[in-house]
């Protein structure tokens, strides 16, 4: 049985502003720090054997601390970016809700039929986040964990259950929240979805 650890990154300093990030990237804060030791912590029991993150700064921070805990070295990889989210990067994300409205909430309703103007083409996003199950479903470890973004990794639940992309806002995942993916050798089943026991 493969276990499969999901850890949205540590907060960011654009996470604490509000901004929509997408393929920008910012610093980890001080709380971001303590959220990525405190869930390293909870980790470092569970026999992790292979620790893989995304190359944005945010994300590789955070799996940085998880390896210093677990004696792992992150393992990069491309696959995993976050969606970009083209021009509307950068800006307040509330503000942006009240300026478009409309445009937003059709496209956390179904961002399939419904995708930003500018944002990376969902069928982009989709053969990506499937080309990284797929290899991951091949490796060797059994327990390893996966450091990301909120929309790749509501992806990598949506796309190994058959949800479809159409729910990918749906799933909520915080800082640090952990989920767990089972993978048996035929199909993948949810154990825990944004576990933050280790936040309290």
């Amino acid at each position: 049985m493969k276990r499969i650890y999901l850890v949205r990154h540590a907060q960011s300093e654009f996470n604490e502003k509000g901004i929509f990030q997408g393929r920008l990237d910012s610093d980890l804060t001080p709380l971001g720090f303590v959220q990525a030791r405190m869930v390293a912590m909870f980790l470092s029991k569970e026999g992790i054997q292979a620790l893989i993150s995304s190359p944005q700064r945010r994300a590789y921070k955070t799996a940085l601390t998880i390896g210093d805990v677990l004696g792992l070295e992150p393992e990069i990889d491309e696959r995993i970016r976050e969606m970009s989210f083209g021009f509307l990067e950068g800006r307040n994300f509330w503000e942006l809700f009240d300026q478009e409205r409309e445009m937003m909430l059709g496209w956390l309703k179904n961002p399939v039929r419904n995708p930003l103007p500018t944002q990376e083409p969902m069928e982009n996003f989709e053969k990506r986040i499937l080309s990284f199950l797929e290899d991951l479903k091949k490796r060797e470890e059994d327990n390893l964990v996966v450091v990301g973004h909120g929309g790749t990794l509501h992806g990598i639940v949506c796309l190994s259950l058959g949800l479809g992309l159409e729910n990918l806002w749906s799933v909520h995942m915080d800082n640090t929240g952990v989920s767990l993916l089972e993978f048996d050798g035929e199909g993948f089943r949810l154990i825990y979805l944004n576990n933050l026991c280790h936040l309290v």
